[in-house]
């Protein structure tokens, strides 16, 4: 068996067989091996597990894509520096090159240069309170925390209030940097089902009468990588759910600021059990490693330590820009200016991809592509490699064992003459798949 696996392993790594192909039965690999079916078994099981090919029941056992780590994938993967980018976002506007060299500019000259030597924990507070309530959450700056960005925010809130073997409840599809999260932590993940309108949330009561659930990660203003807002009866929904089984509510509002008019937080419905978390790395730049969490009062000091233990604070000159573009109107206009390219970017993938299933929101920076049940997203993702257009499968965002048939497309990395072009090469690409 063993020899078995070591070639067929290196087959796979060596490209002989593509990621999607669809590897043969075990009775056929026992009958060209001269093994046992049994033991012919145990060679895909074992393959498995060093995460080359991933078995469907009924479909067979398939090469997977090796770009990323099965379980440990997040958003970003490595893309070739010509690629066109379609899995991850980035989104920037003209000028903004011009915004950061202005306010470096304005620091020099006129700001306090010695004060950003030195440390400066949650320097900003006064202003994301500002901010927050602009987007309809009330909250006094002695409850608002800044972190480096809304991934630290969700680590931080993690490690403050989970312990490992916590079950978590998240969507069925989710945000692969809190899967990650999770797995780092040893939290278990309960994966509710999806519906076009949200969560299922009867699957949640359910899940909460059965078993001992911690909390529920939740991004109810436009959800990454499904584009649903909640509206106000499923926000009242969530909400009495945690209440009535004692559920910590976290909120990821990293992509809220492109929905425009939402109902109100979940922070703001239920305070005294929501963490919320956003930041600027999507509104305004990636780069721009600056987050901020609202939570409880009495979660405060422990979110206070974990800050201290992992970062003690985040970098003074970061802090002071953001400060100044978040009084300034700098960070509203951005978000306004996002959100009409956002829209330009939907409208042209409608355009592009018309007759193909989509699920997205109308100003959102990304969307989900439903394909057909013989196709092989991983086939189709290496076929658009080969043709410089990187795209993201379901893989990474899938909380189930069963991952949906599926890519995910981000629309804001790119000008939009190459996002058509690299539209127009995953259209051909889905279309082709389904003949083959």
């Amino acid at each position: 068996m063993r020899i078995a696996v070591c070639i067929l392993a290196a087959q796979i790594r060596g490209g002989r067989w593509p990621a999607g192909t669809r590897l043969p039965t075990h009775r056929r690999l026992a009958a060209d091996e001269g093994i046992a079916v049994v033991t012919a078994s145990r060679v895909y099981a074992e393959l498995e597990a060093m995460g080359l090919v991933s078995g469907e029941q009924g479909r067979g056992t398939f090469v997977r894509d090796l770009a990323t780590t099965p379980g440990e994938a997040a958003d970003e993967r490595m893309v070739a520096a010509d690629a066109l980018d379609l899995s991850f976002n980035r989104p920037a506007l003209p000028g903004q090159t011009d915004l950061l060299r202005q306010a470096l500019r304005d620091l020099a000259t006129a700001g306090d240069l010695d004060a950003l030597l030195r440390y400066q924990p949650h320097r900003g507070r006064a202003a994301v309170a500002r901010h927050l309530r602009r987007r309809g959450l009330d909250v006094g700056r002695d409850r608002v925390l800044i972190v480096d960005g809304a991934q630290h925010g969700l680590a931080v809130t993690a490690m403050a209030l989970f312990r490992p073997g916590d079950v978590v409840a998240v969507d069925a599809v989710t945000y692969p940097g809190f899967r990650l999260l999770a797995r780092t932590l040893g939290l278990e993940l309960a994966p509710l089902p999806v519906t076009p309108a949200g969560p299922d949330l009867d699957a949640l009561d359910r899940l909460c009468r059965r078993r001992r659930v911690r909390a529920v990660y939740a991004m109810p203003t436009l959800h990454n990588p499904l584009g649903w807002v909640l509206d106000d009866a499923r926000r009242a929904q969530l909400v009495a759910i945690a209440g009535r089984y004692g559920l910590t509510i976290v909120e990821d509002a990293s992509y809220a600021y492109l929905a425009g008019d939402a109902p109100p937080p979940l922070a703001m419905l239920a305070p005294d059990t929501t963490v919320y978390v956003s930041g600027l790395s999507k509104s305004v730049a990636t780069g721009l490693r600056f987050g901020f969490v609202a939570a409880p009062a009495g979660l405060v000091p422990s979110l206070e330590r974990v800050i201290r233990a992992t970062t003690w604070n985040t970098p003074a000159l970061i802090a002071a820009i953001a400060r100044r573009w978040l009084d300034d109107g700098t960070v509203d206009d951005l978000e306004t200016r996002k959100r009409e390219d956002a829209r330009r970017r939907q409208s042209l993938a409608a355009e592009v991809l018309a007759g193909l299933p989509r699920v997205a929101h109308p100003s959102s920076y990304f969307l989900w592509l439903p394909l057909a049940p013989d196709s092989r997203p991983d086939r189709i993702a290496a076929a658009l490699a080969g043709r410089r257009v990187a795209v993201s499968t379901a893989e990474p965002f899938a909380t189930t064992p069963a991952v949906p048939q599926a890519l995910r497309l981000a629309l804001g990395s790119v000008g939009l003459t190459e996002l058509r072009a690299g539209l127009e090469a995953v259209r051909d690409e889905v279309v082709g798949d389904a003949y083959r």
